[in-house]
């Protein structure tokens, strides 16, 4: 009895601490027609309420949301404990607004109103975490940059979904262009030879959370989700600026300069809409972009030729509509050192896993001398990360311990912005190049929209 009453005391005491030390979130999802608004509730966090308010016009959209909610609660290994109470109707914003029953929006689906969304949200106390694009094109980058400054004079925290800077890969690369001996200083590059070269090639047909997933018809509509410059190119264009000036604060005003930009469309027939979207026909929406009485072009791909701090940089964002290997997304990376180059790499040869390559300017024993220091010091956070030599240079071995998949990523960024909301802690680079990453795409986007 005693050894109970000890038990008992300490796990009240330990709960009480919890609850002096950190605040307790409610989210309210507002409008989810993407699937990453349920793989923001594949984990529980011990300082988010169980219940979840949903805020959405009656849809297949909500309705694939909230069974993918229940499919986590009900699955075998660690199930989840989510509360999901609706609200539908036509003024489903309204009423989030309205009912004050959440301190975070989360907002994941059609990105044509999201930018207002954050805007108003923020105006009305809510603090928001997003999914990428928090917009999608120039007038969206306008209520962004209104947003950023309503949240720091409210005291709240706007945020985005950054998933890729947990990728090890994209982690370690950016560690290594730090080791000056290794990588020496990053090149400047030209128009034609760039220093830093990003690309991502995204699958329409995937899976998700072991189902095939099913896309909304509006996804392939781009004043609903936004060209592929605008919206999947986020990511690529963060991972310039964390990867290759980490810690740095960009300012877009004078630290980008757009030099070209273009974009083009994967096309789609009706009979691959279909299979992505489980429609029979076109919606009347997207009746006007048909051409040749059955085709879509759906443009969802774009290159980015810019400036950065002075250096060159190309980014890449491609949309297939299947996997030829019956591999998913796949990225490709390269920064340019005075030393070495740094590639990520994730084609057949790497069996369609990311893979970082270390390639030096000069192979010899001082090269790998200052490689072995470099990796020494990286064990001290990175136990068992090692290297093997290639024809090119070296490859670097990573523990499978290391290795995270997609979804999830998304438990760590939701830890992280809930950290940024007990402590106000967010590093003070954050809100400077969020704006830089959403200035350069909307920027690229109008002028390969403008081009003849």
């Amino acid at each position: 009895m005693r050894r109970f009453l000890i038990s008992f005391f300490l796990v009240t005491f330990s709960t009480f601490m919890f609850a002096q030390k950190t605040k307790l979130y409610t989210i309210a999802t507002l409008d989810p027609g993407h699937f990453h608004a349920a793989l923001v509730q594949k984990t529980m966090y011990p300082n988010v309420s169980t219940e979840v308010y949903v805020y959405a016009k009656p849809s297949a959209d909500l309705d694939m949301h909230l069974k993918r909610i229940t499919d986590y609660n009900n699955r075998k290994e660690n199930p989840t404990n989510w509360k999901e109470v609706l609200y539908t109707g036509d003024d489903f914003f309204k009423k989030m607004i309205a009912d004050k029953k959440a301190n975070v929006v989360m907002l994941s689906g059609n990105n044509e109103l999201k930018s207002e969304y954050i805007l108003t949200s923020l105006q009305n106390g809510i603090n928001v975490l997003a999914d990428k694009p928090m917009a999608i094109d120039a007038k969206g980058f306008d209520k962004i940059k209104k947003s950023f400054l309503i949240a720091k004079q409210n005291k709240l925290q706007l945020y985005d979904i950054m998933t890729e800077r947990l990728e090890i890969t994209s982690i370690l690369q950016r560690l290594f262009a730090q080791e000056s001996q290794v990588f020496g200083e990053l090149e400047k590059g030209t128009k034609e030879h760039p220093a830093i070269e990003k690309k991502n090639v995204h699958m329409l047909y995937k899976t998700v959370s072991g189902n095939v997933l099913t896309r909304p018809e509006w996804f392939m509509d781009i004043t609903k989700q936004g060209e592929g410059i605008a919206d999947v190119m986020t990511h690529v264009v963060d991972l310039v600026q964390w990867v290759c000036f980490p810690n740095q604060v960009i300012d877009y005003k004078k630290d980008i300069k757009i030099i070209d930009a273009n974009h083009w469309p994967t096309n789609l027939t009706l009979s691959q809409f279909s299979s992505l979207t489980r429609a029979t026909s076109f919606p009347s929406y997207l009746q006007n972009q048909i051409i040749k009485d059955s085709i879509l072009p759906y443009y969802c791909n774009g290159e980015i030729l810019y400036q950065l701090k002075g250096t060159y940089v190309k980014t890449t964002t491609l949309w297939n509509y299947k996997s030829e290997y019956g591999a998913g997304d796949m990225y490709s990376s390269y920064m340019r050192g005075t030393n070495a180059t740094l590639k990520i790499q994730q084609g057949p040869n790497e069996s369609f896993k990311p893979v970082l390559y270390i390639i030096p300017n000069n192979n010899n024993s001082a090269f790998e001398k200052a490689l072995n220091a470099s990796i020494t010091k990286l064990q001290k956070d990175f136990e068992g990360v090692g290297v093997e030599k290639t024809n090119e240079g070296y490859k670097v071995t990573i523990p499978a311990k290391y290795i995270e998949n997609h979804e999830e990523h998304f438990a760590r960024v939701v830890q992280s912005y809930l950290g940024y909301l007990d402590k106000n802690n967010m590093p003070n680079w954050e809100v400077p190049n969020m704006l830089a990453k959403y200035y350069t795409t909307s920027s690229a986007l109008t002028l390969a929209q403008t081009k003849k």
